[in-house]
């Protein structure tokens, strides 16, 4: 079992009257990597922050390796911070960049010696696989072989901790997906714990060996990757990590639950007898059936090709749906859907309930032809289904 590192103790934070962080709990484990994930303004640049020593929260205490860190400066914490933007020395070369920190007077009020300097630095250099680049000027490298000089130069201290805030926000789609995986083989290769921010849900399920997600200074959920996107705890965590249809729903008993009047199989329990709850249902886990034979029918009211898979919006009694498919299905065209019992996730009601879920606004580039205004008349058939 890892041992914890650091733990974040009943932390607020507010500037004058504005709260940005809400009494959080948190603890990271050593040679973890974690990331805080949200939307801009929910407070995790303000949770790296205070980790690394920038902000003094208003209340609460903050912990490393047991110690309250609170009143410890920045270059006293065994902590580095690698920025959105990386700060390069630009007349300096890669080499002189990446030795910056250790050239400096240590606490201790010694210095390295030249020889130990060099051997750090080109170690450093082939972990981030800049070997050979060390006599390049900065000013010639790419937006990814930066990245790397500053992680280098981080990370050449041996710190604990290195805080990345945002660091792949200024590369192109492709190279943030490459440095994803560096970055995940550089912690794993030097076994330093990696705290890592973005509000980009798929770089959080990619590198993360957890994942914490943050909304308006209060943590929503802890877990793995996969515990986040399969079991969301309540309606924001399920629309922000990946897309979701989330549907009003009342739980009939343990397995079984109602959504628009139909009875649904699921693997939930613990419930009360007809208690209305939140339904997830992600696009991918929805098949398309014959309008016929389908647990629900609507119409597609929209298309996007996205390569691999359709988007295909579909109006299920005024509230608009997302499914992600191979099966192209015209626009107008009535459908039917099947939902096997693991491809739905029952919430119990809570703040964000109703908020999120309807794709009603899902693409601005169609003109969509919605059911909204057509009153549902359910047929025979419909009724008399169950599972």
């Amino acid at each position: 079992m890892s041992k914890e590192l650091i733990r974040l103790s009943n932390c607020s934070m507010a500037f004058d009257e504005d709260v940005v962080l809400n009494n959080i709990n948190l603890h990271i484990n050593d040679k973890e990597f974690l990331t805080l994930l949200g939307p801009s303004g929910c407070g995790k640049t303000t949770t790296l922050r205070i980790i690394g020593g920038f902000l003094k929260p208003t209340s609460g205490d903050v912990y490393f390796d047991g110690v309250r860190i609170n009143d410890v400066p920045p270059h006293k914490r065994m902590v580095n911070t690698v920025f959105q933007k990386y700060a390069l020395f630009t007349h300096l070369n890669v080499f002189e960049n990446t030795a910056f920190g250790l050239k400096l007077q240590r606490p201790d009020g010694k210095k390295l010696d030249k020889s130990e300097i060099y051997s750090r630095v080109m170690e450093m250099l082939e972990i981030v696989s800049l070997k050979g680049f060390e006599k390049r000027s900065v000013t010639t490298l790419s937006g990814g072989q930066q990245q790397r000089v500053a992680i280098a130069r981080a990370l050449v201290n041996r710190p604990k901790v290195l805080l990345l805030d945002e660091p792949l926000g200024a590369l192109d789609m492709r190279l943030r997906k490459d440095m994803q995986n560096e970055l995940k083989r550089i912690q794993q290769m030097t076994g330093i714990t990696f705290v890592y921010v973005t509000h980009d849900q798929e770089e959080a399920l990619a590198m993360s060996d957890t994942v914490v997600v943050i909304e308006s200074g209060v943590i929503q959920q802890i877990g793995t990757p996969e515990d986040i996107y399969n079991e969301p705890q309540n309606a924001f965590v399920a629309d922000f990590i990946g897309e979701s249809n989330i549907v009003d729903g009342i739980m009939l008993a343990d397995g079984l639950v109602e959504i628009f009047g139909r009875k649904f199989k699921c693997l939930d329990r613990g419930f009360d007898h007809r208690e209305h709850v939140d339904v997830v249902i992600r696009p991918e886990d929805i098949d398309i059936v014959s309008e016929k034979s389908g647990m629900l029918s609507g119409t597609v009211t929209s298309i996007t090709f996205r390569g691999v898979l359709y988007d295909i919006i579909v109006d299920f009694k005024g509230f608009k749906w997302l499914i992600q498919t191979t099966d192209l299905s015209p626009v107008g065209s009535k459908i039917g859907i099947k939902i096997d019992p693991d491809g739905i996730h029952v919430m119990k009601k809570g703040p964000f309930s109703g908020m999120f879920g309807d794709y009603s606004s899902y693409s601005a580039e169609y003109d969509e032809i919605g059911d909204a205004e057509i009153e549902y008349e359910p047929d025979s058939s419909e009724d008399d289904y169950e599972v």
